[in-house]
């Protein structure tokens, strides 16, 4: 199996195709195999990577909540397009995934031709007097119920409800996928990556200066992703925002046809060198 080693732990990865790479970057509640149609589409033409983060088998699943953090995430990026000798790729992220990958075109924007973000901003906003409390309790919920107690909550959650009814067998494969998961791993980034890192709606200095082209896409019942998809158009020049009717959080998995040619678009625009920041 292809590994590659990032600063305490091994992380299983894939790729297909050859080409201008796309890296994705996948959300809490997913693993690489959320990607499957969009890996199937794009690596027609472009070399598509995907990995299991840190804390999601066959990824290790280290013990120490000091090998956990949001900046480790965004480091763990950098590692396999280091390992896999990608200079430079497009990077394409959902919920938790799109979050790292944005702070990956922060850091590292040498290495990011564009960054896509998929239902960014859902799963909780640190201005919340009470968000850490949430988050110690989901943790908790990780360690006292398992995996399939949170399944529960999920398969009944507003911004999730929509794969379900939009396409049954695509929301039993998720389901399946996630009761592979670890749930001490799930625990431990919940704690330490998830509660932990700023809030995007104090990130309006970084974003504002952000030179990498990026792409918003959300689905207009995802309420937290919608208000951050406005918040991050509105600061930052260098994005986009696309919203996808009647869908919810994942909507590459709802709407996987429209992801496609919303993103297809926008990678030609800046490959062509067409792409222009806001007001150019």
């Amino acid at each position: 199996m292809p590994y590659v080693q990032s600063n305490g732990a091994r992380l299983y990865y894939e790729e297909a195709g050859s080409g201008t790479p796309i890296v994705f970057v996948h959300e809490f509640s997913g693993d690489l195999w959320s990607w499957e149609k969009q890996i199937q589409h794009f690596s027609r033409r472009y070399q598509c990577v995907a990995f299991n983060a840190r804390g999601y088998p066959p990824s290790d699943v280290p013990t120490s909540p000091e090998n956990y953090s949001h900046g480790q995430a965004v480091d763990d990026v950098a590692a396999v397009m280091r390992h896999l000798k990608l200079h430079k790729s497009h990077m394409v992220g959902c919920s938790m995934g799109s979050r790292t990958a944005l702070d990956f075109a922060l850091r590292y924007p040498q290495m990011a031709m564009s960054v896509t973000m998929i239902g960014i901003g859902s799963g909780g906003d640190p201005r919340q007097a009470d968000f850490e409390e949430k988050a110690e309790a989901r943790a908790k919920l990780y360690e006292e119920g398992g995996l399939g107690e949170v399944l529960k909550g999920l398969s009944e959650a507003p911004n999730r409800a929509q794969l379900k009814r939009k396409n049954p067998r695509a929301f039993a494969e998720f389901c399946q996928r996630f009761m592979n998961h670890s749930a001490q791993g799930n625990a431990l980034i919940t704690r330490y990556v998830m509660a932990r890192r700023p809030s995007l709606f104090r990130m309006g200095t970084e974003l504002t200066a952000m030179k990498v082209p990026g792409l918003v896409v959300v689905g207009d019942e995802d309420g937290a992703a919608v208000e951050a998809g406005l918040f991050l158009k509105e600061v930052s020049p260098a994005i986009r925002l696309a919203v996808a009717p009647a869908t919810g959080h994942l909507v590459n998995l709802e709407e996987p046809d429209l992801t496609h040619r919303l993103t297809e678009d926008f990678f030609a625009l800046v490959e062509s060198k067409g792409w222009r920041p806001r007001g150019m």
